[in-house]
């Protein structure tokens, strides 16, 4: 009996996603201010070894290494030509780790600049590079996609529209929030009521919410009110909390939340109906290990 689809999968039982790549990478001694995207072309042992540390955490699916490999965001490291090559090995790095039994999702981050009029980034050449990433992940060999740490509404919507043209695949939209007065807006001022009411309509598989300024106890409340708005539409929850709020430490961001504390945290967020977890900044295999134990024993 072969591996059901993502879409399929997603609206069953608890679906567990990986934690930070970032923070693992900094660990494994890269550089802060390097290209993490281009590691997947100059060092893929260490990218593989990151994914495979998560599937033996007990992550249902990885991430591919691609958060900012659009040509914007590699446009400030001068590869932007590279954009799709580095975007196929990092599929086939994550299908190589998940091999058939797991899931990869295709990971698509913001651009880094601002929609006209605001800046300078046009609409439909934004539509294109998110349209060439999503086409170099399919090729590659991944199930589904992850728009994920979106804050405006215009972007989030271009990026929906580029991968659905870019084939049939399964997409989950995450947007990053902080706290507004008793509720959570994104750095652009989109509430989760409004995300909803836009997203919705397109077509999209799952969503939610990852990254952010939120401590844990913010990340439960946001899960609520993510919850009351979705109301009885069929649609999938997802969450991706950090590993609680840095600490600035000489000049450096430390997350000091403990497994335990992101553990129990997780359960109370699934407890109000998120289907999908996994883990943002901050969290290591550690975190998703205990995470995954803890829920998998309820």
């Amino acid at each position: 009996m072969g591996r059901i689809k993502l879409s399929e999968r997603i609206g069953g039982e608890l679906f567990f996603l990986d934690g930070a790549m970032g923070t693992q990478l900094f660990a494994r001694g890269v550089e802060v201010g390097r290209c993490n995207d281009y590691l997947n072309i100059e060092s893929p042992d260490i990218v593989s070894g990151i994914h495979t540390a998560y599937l033996e955490a007990g992550s249902d699916a990885i991430i591919t290494n691609t958060f900012g490999a659009n040509k914007y965001a590699l446009g400030r490291h001068g590869l932007a030509d590279m954009a799709a090559g580095i975007n196929v090995a990092a599929a086939r790095l994550g299908r190589g780790a998940a091999g058939e039994d797991k899931y990869v999702l295709g990971d698509i981050g913001p651009c880094g600049g601002f929609l006209e009029p605001l800046g300078n980034v046009k609409p439909d050449e934004l539509r294109a590079a998110f349209a060439r990433q999503a086409g170099a992940l399919a090729d590659g060999g991944v199930d589904g996609f992850i728009i994920e740490t979106m804050a405006a509404i215009e972007e989030i919507t271009i990026a929906i529209e580029a991968v659905k043209s870019a084939g049939d695949l399964p997409i989950l939209a995450s947007l990053a929030y902080d706290p507004a007065g008793d509720t959570f807006r994104t750095m652009m001022g989109i509430s989760p009521e409004t995300a909803i009411e836009k997203l919705l309509p397109l077509g999209i598989a799952a969503i939610g919410f990852n990254c952010g300024t939120l401590d844990m106890a913010g990340y439960v409340k946001l899960a609520q009110v993510y919850a009351d708005a979705i109301g009885t539409e069929p649609t999938v929850l997802l969450a991706e909390p950090n590993a609680g709020r840095p600490e600035l430490v000489d000049e450096d961001a430390v997350y000091n939340l403990s497994p335990e504390d992101f553990a129990a945290a997780s359960e109370q967020i699934c407890a109000v109906g998120v289907k999908i977890i996994g883990g943002c900044c901050g969290t290591t295999p550690d975190h998703i290990k205990t995470m995954t134990a803890g829920l998998k024993s309820k």
